[in-house]
Formats: C-alpha cells, sequence, structure tokens
C-alpha cells in the first residue's frame, strides 16, 4: 500500500511515517516546512534505514498538490498538515480558516478526482465543549474555544459530509489529547519554532537553560495539587492509532470517530516533577494566575479505540520525559 502523509515532516508526522516504513507501506510526504523541517524527513530516513518521496509543496496550491496525486496511486491518506499554535490562531483567525479548511478542501478535491476512497484526519480534542463531563467520550457535546480548534472541527464536518455523500469512502477522525515524548532513538521529536506552546517542549528546553522557568498558569482548580490535568499520551502510542486505523479503514466505509488517549490524568505539577525524578534535573517553575480559556481537567475515554480499532496506550509518563529529555540533549 502507498499512504500519503500531509504534514509529514512535523512532529506526530514524522513519526508516523517510521512507523508507516517499519511496517512495509510505501510512504510519500507533502509538506511545505511552514513549521517543520526537513532534518525530520533525513531523521526518519536514519531511523528506518529506508526511503521515502517526499514533496516541499503546500496544500493550498491545488495545482501543484495536483501533480502529486498524478504521479502516484495512492491507497489511504493520513492529514497532519495545518497551523496548530492556539494563541497564533485567536490572533489571526482569518489565516487558520484559510490555511486549514483550504488544506482539507484541496485534498478532497484530489480524492474525488483521482478516487482515493479512505482518509486518516489528524483532528484534536479541541473540538469538544468545555462544559462535557470527564472523561470525554466521542459523543460529548462539540464546540471549540479558539480559531484552531474550530478549524478542526470544521475540517471534521466537511470530512463527515463528503463521506456521507461518496458511499465508497471511509473517512477516520482520530481526537488526541496531549501528544508528547519522541522516538527511543532520540533522533526525531517535538523541536517547536520559537517558543512552545506545550507544556512538555518548554520543560526540556528550561532544563537545557534555555528558558529561566516554567510558568504555571493557575493553582486553584478543583484537581488534586490545584494545577491542571491533561490526558498525555506518548507520541509513538499515538502513532501506533493511525496503522490501527490504517486497517480500520480498509474494512469499513462511512466516517468513525476515536479518541486517541490513555484515560488517565497527569497535573503540570506532576509532570514537572516526573521530568526532574525521571532525568535527574531541576524545572525552576512559578506559579501564575489562570489563563482565560483553560480548563481544569480534559481526559479521554478511549474505551471505544481500545474495543473497535485494537488501540491501547502502553507508555507510562516516565517514558514520556526520559524521550523527551534524550531529544532535547541532541537537538542543537
Amino acid at each position: 500500500m502507498t499512504i500519503l502523509v500531509t504534514g509529514g515532516a512535523g512532529y506526530i508526522g514524522s513519526h508516523t511515517c517510521v512507523e508507516l516504513l517499519e511496517k512495509g507501506y510505501s510512504v510519500v510526504v507533502v509538506d511545505n516546512l511552514a513549521n517543520s523541517s526537513i532534518n525530520a524527513i533525513e531523521g526518519i530516513k536514519k531511523i528506518t534505514q529506508k526511503d521515502l518521496t517526499f514533496y516541499k509543496t503546500d496544500l493550498c496550491d491545488k495545482a501543484e498538490l495536483d501533480k502529486v496525486f498524478a504521479e502516484h496511486e495512492f491507497d489511504c491518506i493520513i492529514h497532519f498538515a495545518g497551523l496548530k499554535a492556539v494563541p497564533e490562531s485567536v490572533a489571526m483567525p482569518i489565516k487558520y480558516y484559510q490555511n486549514n479548511l483550504t488544506g482539507t478542501l484541496n485534498l478532497c478535491s484530489m480524492m474525488k478526482k483521482y478516487d482515493v476512497r479512505q482518509i486518516i484526519f489528524s483532528s484534536s480534542a479541541t473540538v469538544y465543549r468545555s462544559d462535557n463531563t470527564m472523561p470525554l467520550t466521542e459523543d460529548a457535546h462539540l464546540g471549540a474555544t479558539n480559531p484552531y480548534g474550530w478549524s478542526k472541527f470544521m475540517c471534521e464536518q466537511i470530512l463527515r459530509d463528503a463521506a456521507a455523500a461518496a458511499k465508497n469512502w471511509a473517512v477516520v477522525l482520530l481526537r488526541y489529547f496531549n501528544p508528547v515524548g519522541a522516538h527511543s532513538s532520540g533522533i526525531i521529536g517535538e523541536n517547536p519554532s520559537g517558543i512552545p506552546n506545550n507544556l512538555m517542549p518548554f520543560i526540556a528546553q528550561t532544563a537545557r537553560g534555555i528558558h529561566k522557568e516554567v510558568r504555571v498558569f493557575g493553582n486553584d482548580y478543583d484537581t488534586p495539587d490545584g494545577t491542571g490535568v491533561r490526558d498525555y499520551i506518548h507520541v509513538t502510542d499515538l502513532v501506533h492509532g493511525h496503522v490501527c486505523a490504517i486497517d480500520y479503514a480498509q474494512e469499513h466505509r462511512g466516517c468513525g470517530v476515536f479518541n486517541l488517549g490513555t484515560g488517565k490524568g497527569a497535573s503540570v505539577l506532576e509532570v514537572i516533577h516526573a521530568f526532574e525524578k525521571t532525568n535527574g534535573v531541576e524545572i525552576p517553575h512559578s506559579i501564575f494566575g489562570r489563563r482565560p480559556g483553560d480548563n481544569a481537567i480534559a481526559l479521554a475515554d478511549p474505551t471505544k479505540a481500545m474495543q473497535v480499532l485494537g488501540f491501547k496506550a502502553e507508555k507510562t509518563l516516565e517514558d514520556m520525559c526520559k524521550d523527551t529529555w534524550r531529544f532535547q540533549k541532541r537537538t542543537p
């Protein structure tokens, strides 16, 4: 099988490419490198000792995307490409809607033109409303709190409608919770440009001395230690869910929706202390007031993914901390 991976030079995309190549799939990557690096492509090849086809192409450029489809016969698409920084999406909402929706619409157009019938979409827990009870099941109330989340919500709806109209399409929507960690080799991992928006890479950079301290926003939530609790999942567990989704798409038409998480929560302070203990480093941190829009708890109910996809997260929080630090120490 030949898989098109959009955004395959990104954090989750690059780890997925590793697993796909190791499973024997042929991989074609399309990435405009706007928030990723060609170094990740070289890292994939180094880890797997296998080759892939790479196109520096923007999904919003329909003519260039058409050329990619014309040169390959794709069995399935895994769609990661898109802008993903929540604060930036609030500051530049039009940019996010234009990029994320146009890329998805162009992919759907190419799927129809070239008769590609399977797509797995990288969605997010940000599509769930903040007033749901925890843990979140796939039928919880939907509704985002920022343009990034709304763009994911809208892309989900586009793909749902496309699957309903084309009865032979298989669409799988995978809603991620908090992917962290890195490949065990330390060769690829999360390496955001600028100041990280996510907790784990910020902790790792603070351990390296890049930042003075970790700012903990809020210690008065209704949680065991007052800090926000999230469902952290190791990136290599997460990408295994995509391989399970490929198998599912082979056998099922229509649209399937699955949470990818562990069902277990860790608070901000628990993550900081786990990183310190696991790696023998000190993480300076200070408490600040709550950020607008943050919730006390966000947890997945992964039961459906376990029962239907055969997916189960195996890695511990300590594994996530250890692998993140290994990658960070190798990163210039």
